[in-house]
């Protein structure tokens, strides 16, 4: 099987990211992109590292290598990501293996009704003993942050992370205080549960770089899952279940400067503005990609061509990150929801017919 179908089933159904890859021969391959810049992308011992991770997650998570995917591509592009699934998919587990095979500090926060602002970036905090203010961080000073559940909380408390992900930053009482690098927000909500939520704004989801979805396990992976809790599996023990730090903060900087370097033919970027032009001119859609979401799908597309071991995109690059990019910045018409459209579907059908750079 060549490398560009297989990027777009590894992302869309959850199949194994693969540890090398090789471009089909003759397709979107320019002649100065030779044989030796893919073996250099392939021996790149930043990349290796970040491939070691998903093994290390592995030992943790069961059959959601997708998703381990879209995070190191997310961290690669300095992007946020929302992970949709119903609990007990192991997303918390998820993002706490991924952060010790990285040597990433991480912290969870359960977004509530009651969560206020300050809970998240921190306040002021009055010192009897120097009879000051002093300023004390909130758990949003991290490198990778949890946020459970963030539609649980009320529209005041999810803006104050919105200053986080744009900037980087957070100010309180006129002072900017930057946060930690890498930073990346990994917010959840359940698909299914809409009582006592609160629907993200599409300012805010514009902001998120990736949407990922994580399914119920197969039955194989399943089996699995029940196999090793028999055996004595602790999730809240990682050390125990063998997950150790494979890559770090070094190596990401190092990963993130090679895949500026991935180059991007005019044909690609086309390619990726057709895609976002035909969301907006879509029936079913009231709302369509702006800018931002075509910046991210390059981001993106180059960040899984790097990760595949090449140094240029290719439109099934794009293809593969389509629907996870794009998703959640689009909007269905009243009717199309009553009709049950599904986004993924209408998304599916610009792909097919919007023509192909050769």
């Amino acid at each position: 099987m060549n490398e560009q179908p297989r990027a777009q089933q590894i992302l869309d159904s959850g199949q194994q990211f693969p540890e090398s890859q090789q471009t089909a021969a003759g397709q979107h391959d320019p002649a100065h992109r030779d044989s030796a810049h893919r073996d250099a992308a392939h021996q790149d011992p930043a990349r290796q590292a970040l491939l070691d991770v998903r093994h290390e997650v592995a030992k943790a998570v069961v059959g959601q290598d997708a998703t381990v995917t879209g995070m190191l591509i997310a961290l690669l592009s300095d992007g946020h990501v929302l992970l949709e699934g119903v609990p007990g998919v192991a997303k918390t587990l998820l993002v706490r293996a991924l952060s010790a095979a990285l040597s990433l500090d991480t912290k969870r926060v359960q977004f509530t009704p009651d969560l206020m602002p300050g809970d998240i970036t921190g306040s002021l905090v009055y010192d009897s003993h120097t009879s000051a203010f002093s300023f004390r961080e909130g758990p949003v000073f991290t490198n990778i942050l949890l946020a459970d559940e963030i539609n649980r909380t009320p529209p005041k408390t999810q803006a104050s992370l919105l200053e986080a992900m744009e900037e980087r930053q957070v100010s309180v009482d006129g002072v900017s205080r930057p946060l930690p690098s890498p930073f990346l927000v990994a917010a959840t909500q359940n698909p299914v549960e809409y009582e006592g939520t609160y629907t993200l704004p599409e300012a805010q989801l514009d902001r998120f770089l990736l949407k990922l979805t994580m399914p119920l396990p197969g039955r194989t992976d399943e089996v699995e899952v029940i196999r090793r809790h028999a055996a004595g599996f602790n999730p809240r023990d990682l050390n125990a279940a063998g997950v150790r730090a494979v890559a770090g903060a070094e190596d990401l900087e190092r990963a993130r400067q090679a895949v500026a370097t991935v180059a991007v033919e005019p044909e690609i970027i086309g390619y990726i503005v057709d895609l976002v032009r035909a969301t907006r001119q879509a029936p079913s859609f009231q709302l369509g990609v702006s800018p931002r979401g075509a910046t991210a799908l390059l981001n993106t597309s180059r960040a899984w061509a790097w990760l595949s071991g090449r140094s240029f995109v290719t439109p099934d690059d794009v293809k593969a990150l389509a629907l996870p990019c794009l998703r959640h910045r689009v909007a269905l018409q009243p009717d199309a929801q009553m009709d049950g459209v599904r986004v993924d579907d209408v998304l599916g059908s610009i792909l097919a017919s919007v023509p192909v750079p050769r």
